[in-house]
């Protein structure tokens, strides 16, 4: 799979995107990401960005088995996975199939494993929006807010054109709306962070995300965002890479100090 990799650190991390972007959506972290503790994986799914030629069913156990074999293919035996959105789908999908291989989640205002179902006002617009920029606009809007700059949007609609498939943006998209596999989650017991935001779509804020993954995983937290929608990595930058890594420090033992790890 198409992949940037970012640090040299001994613990490794693959995420994920969401449905409405690429690896690229993640870019403005990287100079601030711990790369002597952590080696990054920042993974494209079939039809986006650098797998944009790789065809496929766009399902999440698909799209399990693709960051599988790219730990695989890196020599990585055990990892954690971060996932946004629709790749937090995905991620869940990795702990219940995988679960050996998984140190952590992290499950960035995701969409749970019993999926996101759109009445047909929702669906027809989340449609549309596959090929419609003023639609993806709309929901671009939407799920952040009404708070952001209208440049901020249509620069990422702009690279989202210029990187996604619309095969896999229509299969995705079925994906997230149409799977449940929430029945195999409950119980789960690998370590779970799960981050949403408090000016998100209300069907990924907290009320949410609590009875959901925050009741499906056994170790589970949920931390909200004061000041983010459904982007927080792009929202609130250096927060977002100062939660995610301390969660991951203290599933790895390589936590640098016992401040850092009481820290949310």
């Amino acid at each position: 799979m198409g992949h940037e990799l970012v640090g040299r650190g001994e613990e490794k991390v693959i995420v994920m995107h969401n449905w409405m972007a690429t690896l690229r959506s993640f870019e403005g972290l990287w100079p601030f990401l711990d790369g002597e503790t952590f080696t990054y994986a920042f993974m494209d799914h079939r039809g986006y960005g650098k797998s944009r030629q790789i065809q496929g069913s766009y399902t999440a156990k698909e799209a399990a088995s693709d960051a599988v074999r790219l730990a695989d293919h890196l020599g990585w035996q055990r990892f954690h996975v971060v996932g946004h959105s629709m790749s937090g789908m995905v991620a869940q999908r990795l702990t219940v199939d995988f679960p050996q291989r998984i140190k952590s989640l992290v499950a960035v205002t995701p969409v749970p494993a019993s999926g996101v179902p759109l009445d047909s006002d929702g669906l027809a617009l989340f449609s549309s929006a596959v090929t419609d920029d003023g639609k993806w606009k709309e929901i671009s809007d939407m799920i952040t807010g009404q708070r952001l700059s209208t440049r901020w949007h249509e620069w990422s609609l702009r690279r989202f054109r210029e990187s996604a498939n619309a095969d896999a943006v229509r299969g995705f998209l079925r994906m997230w709306v149409e799977t449940d596999f929430h029945e195999e989650v409950k119980g789960n017991p690998v370590p779970a962070l799960v981050i949403t935001g408090q000016h998100d779509f209300p069907a990924f804020r907290e009320e949410v995300m609590k009875t959901t993954l925050g009741q499906w995983y056994q170790k589970a937290k949920v931390v909200v965002f004061q000041g983010s929608g459904h982007h927080p990595m792009a929202e609130e930058p250096l927060h977002f890479v100062a939660v995610v890594e301390t969660f991951m420090r203290t599933q790895s033992g390589a936590c640098c100090c016992a401040s850092a790890c009481t820290t949310a």
